[in-house]
């Protein structure tokens, strides 16, 4: 499970490596730690209905945990910030994101992990070896709350690690090891716009000697 991570706030990067602008107005509303009920960016297929077929990428502010269309209460996020692999086109908080391939790239400088190899719980940074920010894997989906307000709200996907060198060490001793699926970067755009079938075939675990994990201490919620 991954219930923090930090998001990319730096519009300059965030066009370079994401292939998308971070507009002003979100930006601004970008906390730099994420946890499940906070804002975050996340990039979207976009369609420009000026000129038919043409597709390009969209930033979008979503908060973290889905909440599926048919839910009477917000507060469901607070339990679907993550989505295994394994279930996500039958669980019915996924499924219909799913099957209408609202699926996203959600920017991210780190994520959070606890090592408990010593006994006790230490938070771990996790990033990219190069320095490079992560594109998780992410579906999303729209609500509308009772009083008429649209809401965007996302998960992020995960699969097994109990065999991940790097990611096998996270957790408590005795429970399954999952991990958030971070794309190659040359494969955004095949996560984004292609059939669902060989969109879920990149739900792989990152090379281990790609990724760098240092102890870190809390962030203050």
């Amino acid at each position: 499970m991954c219930s923090h991570y930090q998001t990319v706030k730096d519009a300059e990067r965030h066009q370079r490596y994401f292939g998308c602008p971070l507009p002003e107005t979100i930006r601004q509303q970008l906390p730099k730690d994420v946890w499940p009920g906070y804002p975050s960016n996340i990039v979207v297929r976009h369609i420009d209905a000026t000129d038919t077929g043409l597709t390009t990428r969209q930033s979008r502010l979503a908060r973290f945990g889905l909440i599926p269309h048919w839910a009477s209460d917000p507060d469901i996020g607070r339990h679907t910030f993550n989505a295994r692999a394994e279930t996500v086109s039958t669980r019915p908080s996924f499924r219909y994101a799913w099957q209408h391939a609202q699926r996203c790239i959600v920017p991210a400088e780190a994520f959070y992990e606890p090592d408990w190899r010593t006994g006790h719980s230490v938070a771990t940074r996790i990033a990219r070896r190069d320095g490079a920010p992560m594109g998780l894997a992410g579906l999303w989906a729209t609500w509308r709350a009772p009083q008429g307000e649209w809401v965007q709200s996302f998960t992020l996907l995960t699969i097994n690690a109990d065999e991940h060198p790097l990611m096998r060490r996270f957790h408590r001793p005795g429970v399954e090891k999952r991990m958030v699926v971070v794309l190659p970067d040359e494969d955004y755009e095949t996560w984004l716009r292609a059939p669902n079938h060989a969109a879920a075939a990149l739900l792989q675990p990152y090379p281990a000697d790609r990724l760098d994990a240092s102890p870190a201490e809390p962030a203050r919620r």
